[in-house]
């Protein structure tokens, strides 16, 4: 089953208090102009689903998805640069960051990586800043177009080797991806399906337990 396949656009938020009420969502983040949009587009198989900007920076809310399964998708506003106010940065900073150490509904994080500069400072500080939920990341190494099959298998290998040190405190994955060559998408899905189902049979666990629970 392709989740993101006929994904549909839900709502747009600029403050926490108008979160929807959702059963479980994933949500896609990363460096401004690091191809999320992109993915997200290809994954969906929808050429606008998400907007595609010439200038980083351009996602200023917090866009909310409804996936195939009824399940939700988010997309984050975009990290790292972007020409805007202060005030306004300050606000994105504080949004992002509060929702991704909050919000209970958020299962797991897409991490979007340009395969040509992967690992940048303010990535690992956003791999630092989220391991506080123990919630997994699945990165996506994007543009992987952009390197010959060689540079690409050294470059998911010097990933993988970089990020050790996380996967030893929370449960990180990676993979290459290519918006323009639709590849690696059936991998996206699986992770994510991986998830979405974990946690229904976690909560069908739960319930079962409760169930067993003597009467008071």
């Amino acid at each position: 089953m392709n989740l993101f396949q006929n994904a549909k656009f839900f709502t747009t938020v600029n403050h926490l208090k108008d979160l929807p009420d959702t059963p479980a969502e994933i949500a896609f983040v990363g460096r401004s102009n690091a191809g999320k949009s992109s993915a997200i587009n290809t994954l969906c198989n929808h050429v606008r689903l998400a907007y595609v900007s010439k200038t980083p920076g351009r996602t200023q809310h917090i866009n909310f998805f409804e996936l195939a399964d009824g399940n939700f998708m988010v997309d984050l506003p975009g990290y790292g640069y972007a020409e805007v106010p202060e005030a306004v940065r300050k606000h994105w900073v504080q949004l992002l960051g509060n929702y991704l150490q909050t919000r209970q509904e958020l299962i797991g994080l897409v991490l979007i990586m340009d395969c040509r500069h992967p690992l940048k400072p303010i990535d690992i500080q956003m791999l630092d800043f989220f391991e506080k939920t123990k919630k997994p990341v699945h990165i996506l190494l994007s543009k992987a177009d952009k390197l010959s099959k060689n540079d690409q298998i050294k470059t998911l290998s010097s990933v993988k080797k970089s990020l050790k040190p996380f996967m030893a405190r929370q449960e990180v994955s990676v993979q290459l991806f290519s918006s323009l060559k639709k590849y690696g998408m059936e991998e996206v899905n699986a992770t994510v399906e991986h998830w979405f189902r974990r946690l229904s049979d976690e909560t069908h666990t739960t319930k079962l337990s409760d169930a067993d629970q003597p009467n008071p």
